[in-house]
């Protein structure tokens, strides 16, 4: 990638860019998406040049096992986080606790609500509370009867705390206690975690993007997953096979083609989320709706991707008029004020 950043005069503000990237030597071979949540370097670069043609130092933060002694030596005074972590439900908390022990400010939610919106099963119990519709649901853990009483087939099968589509094959969606009891097992030996089973909602996708802080948050356009083939028969997932060839499957909608009124509902839901979750900065909600108009809240991700005409979230935010440049810019002013650092 060319770096024009150059061309910019740099001022004292130093900002590092906490990243994993995805490496072939340390892929487990056991899963085909292992990594599917790690950045490309091509993403890491293009934030960064981003951050420096607004005139600020830069300095890149791979998220591994030299990081704490590397925040010690560079000193930066904000970090744009992207780091998804590794291993365990708590793993996207890793670097923000770590940027919490050495008082560095940093972009985005903190490791309490990162922590808390990985686990998909705790953040729709807590959002329950909040009378934020969801579909029914069940977690199954490892080591334990799998129960199938409870729930209306068909239910979709995905681990309880991923992202990126991770765990969601092409054999998703149980249409039976049967395939339900294989689908559990299957996902529990290949990723050794809790299995979220949720009564697949049959109908419209869309996703919000969020930007800024507390009751000024701006929310975009809904976006809609606009699904054109499927790989499973039958019903449209927006799982890992389809996000890795999208122009085979999708096409994206944005603003979506709905009703003002719905539009104003998706926008409720998905602040009302935002908000009761403690998010900061920067998210993205994910919903679905019925064959009657009724919304469900799906998940949030509190950390999205940010892969250049790429990731859903820049690619809304790029269809309601707002260049990837700008949108790292606002993700990390959004962060600067908060800490009170003047870029």
């Amino acid at each position: 990638m060319e770096n024009q950043s150059e061309e910019v005069p740099l001022g004292p503000v130093k900002v590092g860019v906490t990243y994993n990237i995805k490496h072939a030597e340390h892929a487990s071979g056991k899963a085909p998406d292992d990594q599917a949540e790690f950045d490309s370097m091509d993403t890491v670069l293009a934030i960064e040049a981003a951050i420096r043609r607004r005139g600020l130092n830069t300095v890149l933060l791979e998220a591994n096992d030299t990081l704490p002694q590397r925040l010690r030596e560079e000193q930066p005074d904000i970090v744009f986080n992207i780091a998804e972590g590794s291993g365990g439900r708590a793993r996207e908390a890793q670097v923000p606790a770590l940027l919490n022990l050495l008082q560095i400010p940093f972009t985005g939610s903190d490791e309490t609500t990162l922590c808390l919106a990985l686990d998909k099963a705790l953040s729709k119990r807590l959002l329950a509370t909040y009378r934020v519709p969801t579909p029914r649901w069940r977690v199954f853990s490892p080591g334990e009867p799998i129960r199938t009483a409870g729930l209306n087939y068909p239910v979709i099968v995905k681990p309880n705390a991923e992202g990126s589509s991770k765990g969601i094959p092409d054999l998703c969606i149980a249409q039976n206690a049967a395939q339900l009891r294989t689908l559990v097992e299957q996902n529990i030996a290949l990723y050794g975690g809790d299995v979220l089973a949720e009564e697949f909602i049959h109908g419209r996708e869309f996703t919000v993007g969020l930007l800024g802080n507390g009751a000024s948050v701006a929310v975009f356009s809904p976006m809609e997953i606009v699904y054109h083939n499927s790989p499973i028969d039958g019903f449209n997932v927006y799982n890992y096979t389809v996000k890795q060839a999208y122009t085979e499957y999708v096409s994206y909608r944005c603003p979506a083609e709905i009703p003002e009124m719905l539009e104003r509902e998706l926008v409720r839901l998905a602040k009302k989320v935002f908000l009761a979750l403690g998010c900061r900065d920067f998210a993205r909600v994910d919903f679905r709706m019925d064959g009657e108009g009724r919304i469900y809240f799906i998940e949030i991700n509190p950390l999205p991707g940010l892969a250049p005409h790429y990731s859903d979230y820049p690619m809304l935010a790029e269809f309601c008029g707002m260049a990837h440049e700008d949108l790292v810019y606002s993700v990390l002013r959004a962060g600067a004020c908060r800490a009170g650092i003047a870029l």
